[in-house]
């Protein structure tokens, strides 16, 4: 039985969360989300690509022979990377500066270069835009609450807006390994949130 329109949507946000589930784009959850707001221009810098990369697999999937279709998918990701990272640097310099080498490094996301592949390339424009909204929100949410919980804990802000003194938070959560152990218990809980369901 084929998915319907919503499963397509909503399977990104909890069923095949892309980090919390599948535990695609680890590199850029693990190293940007020191903070809400890197978190947030992650995801949304990697909804804007995945987006507008399906869309356009999509549109040319009969078109890109077969043996080209990896290298052409690369292509078309490269260039709304390099699109997107532009639109940040000129309208979001503090975020720019702050994300640095991870925003060209979205053109080797496993989600966006796995969707193109998996679900674009044999689907309508339609069901392609459907998946990559609904992909693209489960990462976006998933980076947001990372970079929240681990400025919460480490900084004592949420959003740069401070809740209890920085001196109390733990600075072991703004670094690596903070990012794992964060990581880690959101993955435990969203495993147990899909067990009681």
């Amino acid at each position: 039985m084929k998915d319907s329109n919503t499963n397509i949507f909503t399977k990104g946000l909890i069923k095949n969360n892309p980090l919390l589930v599948l535990a695609l784009g680890m590199c850029s959850a693990l190293a940007t989300t020191t903070s809400a707001i890197n978190g947030l221009g992650m995801g949304l810098a990697t909804w804007f690509v995945l987006i507008c990369s399906n869309i356009t697999v999509s549109l040319l999937k009969n078109i890109i022979p077969e043996k080209a279709k990896l290298p052409a998918h690369l292509i078309i990701i490269a260039n709304f990377v390099t699109i997107a990272e532009i639109l940040i640097q000129a309208y979001w310099p503090e975020l720019h500066d702050s994300l640095g080498i991870y925003i060209p490094l979205i053109v080797m996301n496993c989600l966006i270069l796995g969707r193109a592949e998996v679900f674009a390339s044999g689907h309508s424009v339609f069901k392609s835009t459907l998946d990559a909204l609904g992909m693209g929100l489960g990462f976006t949410l998933a980076l947001t609450l990372l970079g929240i919980i681990r400025e919460f804990l480490g900084t004592g802000k949420t959003f740069g807006n401070i809740v209890f003194p920085g001196e109390y938070g733990a600075l072991l959560f703004v670094l690596a390994p903070g990012a794992f152990i964060t990581l880690g218990f959101l993955i435990a809980g969203m495993n147990k949130l899909k067990k009681q369901s």
